[in-house]
């Protein structure tokens, strides 16, 4: 029996399967089928050694939620709210995040006010109703929306987070009217303040929900025509997971569920390794995705964005820009060099693929320098063309007056360059030193720019985890089945009475309960944890607090550690009155953690290298001899001096004159990056 998870990326989908009898992993890779993405998927599954039958368990990633979203064929969106509130999504907030730009305009919201409705219904902030709900005024509506053809609609009333009677009884309606409509309701994903939150969160969601249902529903087909039998889970962006069925109903929560497999592994790396504190870069086909690791745990943050439109729901900081290996190199108006955010994709690819693509990528430069060779195919299959890679960067070269390799190094230092500053945005301009971590470099990508990243920054360490190009599927193995609950409760600390505040705890714990039990999870299985989000007086931020078990002494338990996580986090404490605004309940069902196998070591001599290869550096330069190593071949203790390239099944690691890996315990590579100023750091 065995476990797997797939994570769909841009260009290829990683594969990792889990014997859990023998701790045994296998990685690898096969081409990421945009087209039809469930065939991507079985392709990955055909990759199972154990064959599907006896797959217990299989949990996946996907980023078609948020490729629709990109590039905006989601499904034809309505939204409902209450008569005289109909402009709360299109009038959004009123702050301006570019102060000094005037080139800057909103990004395009998902739908057209002529998508907008409203009915005639209102509750008030403590849940009483003001005005009754009209069922008359809302079939009219429904009837419009089946009319028009829209595909999905969002329903978010106004105060529905404190009392959500008006919004069920407005998808009864549509059930009975326009029974084709797939229905988000925003109390069913967000039971907290903020009306213009909650109703992007809902449309956020109604977009996205019929293509992710189809696909779903095709994959649950197709699995079970294999005879898989297990337990299908998705990865959500909160670090979790949650079963296929979950989020088929509530696909806001897969957004970032590809990324966030490579955090959840990183933060139970780091506790093996016992490194506290990590930047993660996962560089992928057409992304790269920066995140954090605070004291072994990923940053979580109670709401995320997707180009500046809300989701109120908890996600991972993760920090995503467009430079992955399909990444393309282009002149802008003024012939100066840029890479990405456009990218190649799976299909056709970088030109060195050999399948159609001709534009010049990041993929094609690394190949020009030496950095990756013909002679390591990708995921074991894909040999890289140097000649058709040499053929996509000539155009530019030549207009520039360059050599190719020159071009090449140009290309990959811009990307170095870009990771640098999403590097910068998750650290120093939230006030943390680089210096402070160390980088953890995952992804096909991330081991060719990794060790240069660290070095502009004043990065002591690069790790590079075992399998690191199927890095986050590998996490993915790690995610429990997570569900968030949440009830607004703007009340000043000193006046909440714990007593209250439990009684709400046990209504949200019981849902939590039934929810868990009926995915399996038994009271062993199961973990609540209550928290709190308390800030400032007249404050707008908050932050998010444990629920102290002692009544007698709650306030001040939770005072005390708001000012402590307030200092830590915006660097300073107020005297000002405190207030708590929303009671949250995380329920776990756990999953058996695989545990990371570890690796021989060598009982005489020193690893051997398998070849050699010329990587350009510069014009004085052109042909440094670098190592060629094979990373399966390593084992732990090993040393490695640079210049040399790692290869493995999934990826290329590359380190420079003056640079040394040690290989750890677990197959890890442990690199020391030289300062430049002929000592190590």
């Amino acid at each position: 029996m065995s476990r797997l998870a797939i994570d769909v990326g841009g260009t290829f989908t990683d594969v990792v399967e889990l014997n859990p009898g023998t701790g045994a992993l296998s990685f690898g890779k096969v081409p990421t089928t945009p087209d039809a993405p469930a065939r991507g998927v079985m392709d990955a599954f055909g990759l199972a050694g154990s064959g599907t039958p006896a797959i217990t368990m299989f949990t996946h990633g996907t980023t078609l939620g948020l490729n629709a979203l990109l590039t905006r064929t989601g499904a034809r969106t309505a939204v409902i709210g209450t008569k005289g509130f109909r402009d709360v999504y299109l009038l959004g907030r009123t702050d301006r995040r570019t102060n000094y730009d005037i080139t800057y305009r909103k990004p395009p919201a998902l739908l057209d006010r002529y998508d907008t409705f409203e009915v005639n219904e209102r509750c008030r902030f403590d849940g009483s109703v003001h005005t009754p709900f009209d069922a008359e005024d809302a079939r009219r509506v429904a009837a419009v929306v089946a009319e028009r053809g829209y595909g999905s609609v969002a329903v978010a009333f106004l105060h529905a987070y404190a009392n959500p009677e008006h919004e069920l009884r407005m998808r009864e309606v549509l059930a009975e009217v326009a029974p084709e409509v797939a229905v988000t309701l925003s109390h069913e994903l967000s039971r907290e303040y903020r009306e213009y939150e909650r109703t992007s969160t809902a449309v956020l969601d109604a977009y996205v929900k019929p293509i992710v249902h189809r696909y779903l529903r095709e994959l649950e087909g197709e699995l079970a025509g294999g005879g898989f039998r297990g337990r299908f889970l998705m990865t959500r962006s909160g670090g979790g997971a949650m079963t296929a069925q979950a989020a088929r109903e509530q696909p806001v929560s897969l957004i970032l569920s590809g990324p966030a497999g490579g955090v959840i592994g990183a933060a139970a790396l780091s506790r093996l390794l016992d490194e506290p504190n990590l930047i993660t870069i996962d560089m992928g086909g057409t992304s790269l995705d920066a995140s954090l690791i605070l004291d072994h745990e990923p940053v979580l943050y109670q709401g995320a964005e997707f180009e500046g439109l809300p989701i109120n729901t908890p996600s991972l900081y993760i920090h995503t820009i467009g430079a992955g290996g399909g990444s393309i190199a282009w002149l802008d108006e003024a012939d100066a060099l840029q890479v990405g955010p456009q990218s190649a994709g799976a299909a056709p690819g970088p030109a060195s693929y050999g399948r159609g693509g001709t534009a010049p990528t990041f993929t094609d430069a690394a190949l020009v320098l030496g950095h990756l060779g013909s002679d390591s195919p990708l995921g074991g299959k894909l040999a890289l063309d140097r000649e058709l890679a040499d053929k996509a960067l000539q155009p530019i070269a030549t207009r520039l007056g360059l050599a190719t390799e020159a071009l090449a190094r140009g290309v990959v230092q811009i990307s170095t360059m870009k990771i640098m500053g999403a590097v910068r945005a998750i650290t120093v301009e939230l006030g943390r030193d680089p210096k402070d971590f160390a980088l953890l470099s995952f992804g096909g990508g991330g081991g060719l720019v990794a060790v240069e990243v660290a070095r502009e920054l004043g990065i002591s360490t690069v790790i590079v985890p075992p399998g690191q190009g199927a890095f986050s599927a590998f996490g993915m193995l790690l995610a429990d089945v997570q569900h968030d609950f949440a009830r607004t409760a703007v009340t000043p600390l000193a006046t909440l009475d714990a007593a209250d505040a439990d009684a709400v705890y046990r209504e949200m714990e019981a849902a939590a309960v039934e929810q868990l039990e009926s995915e399996g999870f038994g009271p062993d299985r199961r973990a609540l944890t209550r928290t709190l989000d308390v800030r400032y007086q007249g404050q707008e931020h908050s932050v998010t607090v444990a629920f102290p078990d002692d009544p007698a002494t709650f306030a001040a338990a939770v005072a005390s550690a708001f000012a402590e996580l307030h200092e830590r986090q915006y660097g300073h404490t107020m005297d000002d009155p405190v207030e708590v605004t929303t009671l949250r309940l995380r329920a776990t069902g756990t999953v058996d953690k695989p545990e990371l196998p570890t690796v021989a070591e060598r009982s005489s001599g020193e690893p051997r290298p398998a070849g050699t290869r010329r990587v350009y550096l510069s014009p004085d330069e052109p042909a440094v001899e670098y190592r060629v190593y094979t990373r399966e071949e390593l084992l732990a203790g090993d040393r490695v001096a640079g210049p040399a390239v790692i290869t493995e099944h999934t990826a290329t690691s590359v380190i420079h004159a003056g640079d040394s890996l040690r290989v750890g315990r677990y197959g890890e590579l442990v690199i020391s990056v030289n300062d430049r100023t002929g000592g190590q750091q």
